[in-house]
């Protein structure tokens, strides 16, 4: 056997052990719990409403979770109300569970005016919600992590 031939056999085992390692880290990652905590009205006027989204996530994992982005879309009472991706940056302590918040503007006049009685019985009574989406990680080699939470909420207005 030659030279190139007996480094080429250790090399070819070493990157398809390093390949079988990345590929079953995934599974080694515990996807996080994530909810919706409230929904707040912090901007109405006819052409656009703003919305601040609180969220709440639970890391079941023995080590920080540190997030790079989310992703999400919500439904309130069975109607699409809010969705999207925003780059983040906060970390969840090992075992542990933490808040973040995303500002979101829409036009319900304009998207969907069956939103817009949703939006306003939600002032005064709980209504359902579906929550679905991602959280990328900044861990080498793992994928965004999926979520999918159901429960209910009420809207509260900040500024009125």
């Amino acid at each position: 056997m030659n030279l190139q031939a007996r480094f080429r056999i250790p090399g070819v085992t070493l990157t398809a052990l390093l390949l079988a390692s990345c590929a079953g880290m995934d599974p080694m990652i515990a996807a996080p719990g994530v909810s919706l905590r409230n929904v707040q009205v912090t901007d109405l006027d006819y052409k656009a409403q703003t919305f601040l989204l609180g969220f709440d996530v639970t890391n079941p994992n023995p080590f920080p979770l540190p997030i790079s982005h989310v992703s999400y879309g919500i439904e309130l009472d069975g109607m699409h109300f809010a969705g999207g991706s925003t780059p983040s940056a906060f970390t969840v302590a090992a075992q542990s569970d933490a808040e973040f918040s995303i500002s979101v503007e829409l036009d319900l006049l304009r998207t969907a005016p069956q939103l817009l009685y949703v939006v306003h019985d939600a002032v005064t009574r709980d209504i359902p919600y579906s929550l679905k989406g991602e959280l990328g990680v900044d861990i080498p080699f793992a994928k965004p992590l999926a979520f999918e939470t159901d429960g209910e909420i009420r809207l509260y207005a900040s500024k009125f």
